[in-house]
């Protein structure tokens, strides 16, 4: 655990006792610091309303990410912040103002953030580094180890962490993409956008801004005059860019730590990161390494040896020449076209709770997919979608679908995959149940072609 020693007889409100919140009150309490919580659905009896706490004695608001401060609507706690001049910062301040004595690798993007940020803590595990990773992936930032001044924190940061973290000042700041997301919280796509660049807020020339490039908003954000004082380095999975890093013809290339250029590895065989996407983010990882020290040899070896992360493109198993892959991560459209363009021969599992516009964008990248199985809220609309552009039936449930598919795709062989463009909440409590539930359909559907 991380204590903000700095807190110590101040008076700290934490409102939203999720897995960051509870983390924060612990480790505010264990500071010495008077801690008031409150949470909109607990029932706890320890809970004081934070909208009648007399916040001329609060010090510090921190706030969990997912309750908005600002857009659509600010909570009426995040107002009273205001109203009194106290500063509203989440968990992963905190832990930056406890730690400054170390290295940050700091990443954001709308899509692939989880697995960037997994592979890099991969890599710098695998090149002896002492890393610690987390925020918004996994572990909550407060309760990681504490590292010295060789450790590397590897932080996923999301748009809405990015709001709340002014001492940010990454070693390494990665931006991957960015495409329409979380619109409502931000006032708009320039909004989205302003926040997510506040990843390279307080950045010196001592210091690298990794950039993917491969997307028009992401472009227009490398070439920002004002942007920072760090060293730019552009990644592409499209080919070449001059002083960057990209893939070409499935080849990771470095023209921006060696001169002349140099083939680091042939990423085609790397069978956890499949895809151009992935491409993009295992050229994003080798540069983040370098940037923080990691010799080139010992990340070819960490990209090669990467297990991959549940629930993103994540390999479940093979039956009877069937590969079925989960990427229930996938709950917008933007994310689908990424697995939808990383294999062929596909028989797509979509559907649940729809986000805005659909899977409209996805009509002009149907030539690999050989039938849509659809299920869930979207089921209908998605029909309509896909009406005269695709083979399609419509399932309703994931088990209908899954055994389905198989029944079409064992004649042929194939890849079953579930990228649903869709959130969940229509029939699980969130991707990760769905993906699970995927898993023991794909297991029982193994258990009965042994029998």
């Amino acid at each position: 655990m991380i204590i903000p020693t700095t807190y110590k007889g101040k008076t700290v409100a934490v409102l939203g006792l999720g897995k960051s919140g509870l983390s924060a009150m612990r480790a505010l309490k264990e500071a010495g610091a008077t801690v008031l919580a409150w949470d909109d659905t607990s029932e706890r009896d320890d809970l004081i309303d934070l909208t009648k706490a007399d916040w001329n004695t609060i010090d510090l608001l921190v706030m969990s990410p997912g309750i908005p401060h600002t857009f659509p609507t600010p909570h009426p706690v995040a107002e009273l912040a205001r109203a009194h001049n106290v500063a509203i910062v989440c968990d992963v301040e905190l832990l930056i103002q406890a730690q400054p004595q170390a290295k940050y690798i700091a990443i954001t993007g709308t899509n692939g953030k989880s697995t960037t940020t997994a592979l890099i803590a991969h890599i710098l595990d695998v090149a002896g580094l002492d890393v610690e990773v987390g925020g918004n992936l996994g572990i909550p930032a407060l309760d990681l180890e504490a590292l010295d001044e060789d450790g590397v924190y590897v932080l996923e940061l999301s748009s809405y962490q990015l709001e709340r973290t002014p001492s940010l000042c990454a070693d390494v700041a990665v931006w991957l993409n960015i495409s329409a997301d979380h619109l409502d919280r931000h006032g708009g796509l320039e909004g989205y956008i302003a926040a997510k660049k506040n990843i390279f807020a307080n950045q010196s020339s001592e210091q690298f801004a990794i950039i993917g490039i491969d997307d028009e908003h992401s472009a227009a954000v490398f070439n920002e005059a004002e942007l920072t004082k760090a060293k730019r380095i552009a990644i592409s999975a499209t080919g070449p860019v001059d002083d960057g890093i990209f893939s070409d013809e499935d080849v990771l290339i470095d023209e921006a730590f060696c001169e002349d250029g140099e083939q680091v590895m042939d990423l085609s065989s790397v069978r956890t990161l499949q895809g151009r996407h992935n491409q993009q983010n295992a050229a994003t990882a080798y540069a983040a390494c370098v940037g923080v020290g990691a010799a080139p040899e010992w990340i070819v070896r960490g990209i090669a040896s990467f297990p991959g992360l549940e629930h993103r493109q994540e390999i479940v198993t093979t039956v009877n020449g069937v590969l079925f892959i989960n990427d229930s991560k996938a709950t917008n459209a933007d994310a689908t076209s990424k697995a939808l363009g990383a294999y062929e021969d596909i028989y797509w599992i979509a559907g649940g709770q729809a986000k805005e516009g659909g899977i409209e964008q996805l009509l002009s990248e149907l030539g690999g997919i050989k039938k849509a199985y659809l299920i869930g809220e979207a089921e209908k609309d998605f029909a309509k979608t896909l009406e005269g552009q695709l083979k399609y039936q419509t399932c309703q449930t994931l088990d209908v679908a899954t055994k389905a598919a198989f029944a079409d795709a064992k004649e042929n062989g194939g890849v079953i995959l579930l990228s649903p463009a869709c959130a969940s909440w229509d029939q699980f409590k969130s991707f990760e149940a769905r993906g699970d539930a995927f898993k023991e359909i794909v297991a029982q559907i193994q258990e009965g072609e042994a029998a």
